[in-house]
């Protein structure tokens, strides 16, 4: 932890945002040096233009690369594109502007030209798939979510509005690094003049009745403080207030692309997650003024959900509650809607499921894999452990395949609402039915080597038939849900588990370890589960 963590930020820890926008025009990238090829991670590509990694030559190959695909998936309808507020976000954009207009792309941008949080960009695609149209949709949303101010970020969402699946990542990016390799010479370009609008954040902010209980906060009076954390969801807060009378005042409306009015994170650097204390250290300051106070990163897809009470809630908490509320009180969800969650998210969610009498589906991390399960309504609810997450309208069907930040925090009044508990009472109230886990992710060393093969690893090369004094029940290197590889391991006991995975940005592995037998014990898991993960990879 950094000793400034939690911290306002000074002067020597913003960017220069002239210069950052400058080199993102003038540096060009080098696609034989790993670190400047584009590389789609589990939400688009992603760097900085003073590393040559997030620049016009490569925003320009990856939009092209994206009508290539579009075009041979036969998706001829619009795509819906909308930025963050992140510096390099309005230059991309205007890149990838030029680039569909010159290729007969209908793109449409937002029709006020603010900011698009990624759920509404989501909400738009499956809106206008849903209508009935001829053609299909899809969609760009630029934005690196919660990372740093230097930091830029393009993200591509096919037709069934979520994020993209590796089949298609895979092959736009080595498109990209291919038409980069050329000197961008297959690019065709021109003035973006013929692009046409959408009223992203009406026509979002007009739906939300229609999978939130806003009456019910509205008559119950909820005094809500929401701080957009200087990211895409400012005008949305205030045009949710404005639509439905809400007791909802926007704490924070500052937009910043330095985020100078930000603290720190655990490691110094500024960054946008409202799952992180440190971050949310000037949002918590606000607790006692309001009956909830909820926060969103840059593109608001990822929530933080403050109480008077109980402080920022852990998400895995969150979730729990959110479960056991919605399956409750959505009458018009499916009988047989399970409920997701990802391999590394807490067991307490699997408890409640459980006492639900639902089915649990536990997928690898990455929020595409419930994708297909909410546009079906074979899931009713998709939840990371990362503080993202997204469920059904109340008739059953989709409403967005990607995170939705402002979703889950207008849950969090809704519940206050109907229950007149918060969120934080609620969990309490969990832990005395099924017992109080500990939970916490650490890093341990890795190589390059070891991390491949770690993503490689199958569970039977777990040689350990105990863990922490509890016999070993699982091994895991595929999800039950799906079937499909974790790229990792999971190992499970009657109280604990933990699970590895390498890191894709650091030269680490991640260790998800969760304990109900109290802090000393999810030590003495954590220790374990190094020393065992060490001697599957031969260590």
């Amino acid at each position: 932890m950094n000793v400034r963590a939690g911290q306002p930020a000074q002067a020597s820890d913003l960017i220069d945002v002239p210069a950052l926008v400058q080199a993102y025009y003038d540096l060009v990238p080098d696609v034989t040096i790993p670190e400047q090829r584009v590389v789609f991670g589990t939400s688009g590509h992603r760097g900085s233009a003073f590393d040559r990694a997030f620049n016009d030559t490569h925003i320009a190959a990856i939009t092209q690369a994206i009508v290539e695909y579009r075009a041979g998936q036969g998706i001829t309808g619009p795509l819906f594109i909308g930025r963050d507020t992140h510096a390099l976000s309005r230059p991309a954009e205007t890149t990838a502007l030029e680039v569909l207009e010159a290729n007969g792309v209908n793109a449409l941008t937002d029709e006020f030209d603010d900011y698009v949080p990624t759920p509404a960009l989501s909400h738009a695609i499956i809106a206008y798939n849903a209508a009935g149209h001829d053609d299909r949709a899809d969609g760009i949303v630029v934005t690196p979510s919660h990372n740093p101010p230097r930091d830029g970020g393009f993200k591509y969402n096919p037709p069934h509005g979520g994020p993209a699946d590796s089949d298609a990542t895979t092959w736009i990016a080595n498109r990209a690094n291919e038409i980069i390799a050329g000197g961008n010479r297959e690019v065709k370009r021109a003035e973006p003049s013929g692009v046409g609008t959408y009223d992203f954040r009406g026509h979002y902010v007009a739906d939300l009745e229609n999978i939130i209980d806003v009456e019910a906060i509205k008559r119950a009076g909820v005094r809500i403080g929401a701080d957009p954390l200087g990211g895409a969801s400012v005008h949305y807060w205030s045009a949710i207030a404005e639509r439905y009378g809400l007791d909802l005042t926007v704490v924070n409306p500052e937009v910043d692309p330095a985020w100078g009015f930000m603290t720190l994170d655990w490691d110094g650097k500024i960054r946008m997650d409202p799952s992180s204390a440190s971050v949310m250290a000037s949002v918590l300051t606000h607790k006692d003024e309001y009956d909830i106070v909820t926060g969103n990163d840059a593109d608001a897809d990822r929530h933080g959900i403050v109480t008077p009470d109980g402080g920022l809630m852990n998400p895995n908490h969150y979730l729990a509650v959110a479960i056991q509320y919605l399956y409750q009180n959505r009458p018009g969800w499916a009988a047989d809607a399970a409920v997701g969650k990802t391999l590394v998210s807490s067991t307490m969610i699997d408890r409640v499921v459980q006492s639900l009498g639902r089915r649990l589906w536990e997928v690898p991390v990455g929020f595409k894999w419930f994708v297909p399960g909410l546009v079906d309504g074979s899931v009713a609810f998709g939840g990371e452990e990362s503080a993202g997450a997204s469920f059904l309208r109340k008739d059953g069907t989709a409403w967005t395949t990607d995170k939705d930040g402002i979703l889950l925090a207008l849950l969090a009044s809704e519940i206050i609402a109907v229950t007149g508990k918060s969120p934080s009472v609620l969990y309490a109230e969990l832990t005395e039915k099924y017992g109080s886990p500990v939970y916490e992710r650490i890093d341990a060393a890795a190589t390059k080597a070891q991390k491949a093969a770690l993503a490689g690893l199958d569970g039977e090369a777990i040689t350990a038939d105990t863990l922490a004094g509890e016999p070993i029940t699982a091994k895991l290197s595929v999800a039950p849900g799906n079937g499909a590889p974790v790229g990792g391991v999971k190992v499970v006991t009657e109280h604990a588990w933990f699970a590895a995975r390498p890191s894709g940005t650091e030269d680490v592995y991640k260790i998800y370890a969760e304990s109900f037998l109290g802090l000393e014990h999810l030590k003495q898991v954590q220790a374990e589960a190094k020393t065992i993960v060490d001697a599957a990879l031969g260590s």
